[in-house]
């Protein structure tokens, strides 16, 4: 059996890749690439030539199978998307499935995401969050953005900055103007940007500053709901105990 490595690369900068990362797609026996021409530009910095197949949302179901294969017969497969770690709003759940129920193994190695350093450089708490990506365009939105009011948690978004004044704006209705958020994009890239606030102020930085480049939303979660004070639970244990 062979090994399946999910290979995270660089969202930005090209030194964000690491050691290992660089070492394994250098002993690959093949690279599966979400798309071989952005892959084969971070392959060229580093002088890895290997063969490069292509494995994205549109062919994944017709190309695992065959990849699960090569796995059998003993190849060492790497998995790279255009950004960022594999699985993640990227393909790789699909193929890691397949080579799970098929015995093989698969190591995920640590690296390169965009929502960890928008997060933790958000200012908002990132003890506790949830991570949903790309919200629904159309059908089934509005329930997810009415489902997520009750959320308590940290909320990590990634949007398109033909979307971004849109889903802010929708974020203002839903959950009001004050809701605290930070938005970052082009992350670890030469005009990396966070713009933090409330979500009244970040619409109208955008608004005059029409936004590019990959985005990430970080969005604080509804306050909780404040429970009894301690005198009060303690007041109420002492009658009980009675």
């Amino acid at each position: 059996m062979g090994t399946l490595y999910l290979v995270p690369t660089p969202v930005g900068n090209l030194e964000d890749m690491t050691f290992r990362a660089v070492r394994l797609l250098k002993e690959a026996d093949v690279i599966l690439a979400e798309d071989t021409r952005t892959s084969g530009i971070l392959l060229k910095h580093y002088d890895i030539h290997k063969p490069l197949l292509a494995h994205h949302k549109f062919n994944e179901h017709g190309t695992s199978a065959s990849i699960v294969e090569r796995l059998k017969a003993g190849q060492t497969i790497c998995l790279v998307t255009d950004a960022g770690t594999p699985g993640i709003s990227d393909p790789g759940f699909f193929l890691v499935r397949e080579a799970v129920a098929a015995g093989i193994e698969v190591q995920t190695l640590p690296g390169a995401t965009a929502f960890v350093p928008a997060l933790v450089s958000s200012g908002l708490p990132c003890d506790k969050f949830c991570f949903e990506g790309f919200l629904p365009q159309k059908k089934g939105r509005q329930t997810r953005l009415e489902q997520l009011g009750r959320e308590e948690r940290t909320m990590i978004f990634y949007e398109s900055p033909y979307r971004l004044l849109k889903t802010l704006q929708q974020f203002a209705e839903f959950y009001g103007e004050n809701r605290q958020v930070s938005v970052c994009r082009e992350i670890s890239k030469i005009h990396e940007e966070s713009v933090r606030g409330s979500l009244v102020e970040v619409i109208a930085h955008f608004a005059a500053t029409p936004p590019k480049g990959e985005i990430v939303i970080i969005l604080a979660g509804v306050e909780p709901v404040k429970s009894k004070n301690n005198k009060d639970r303690h007041k109420n244990t002492e009658t009980t105990n009675d």
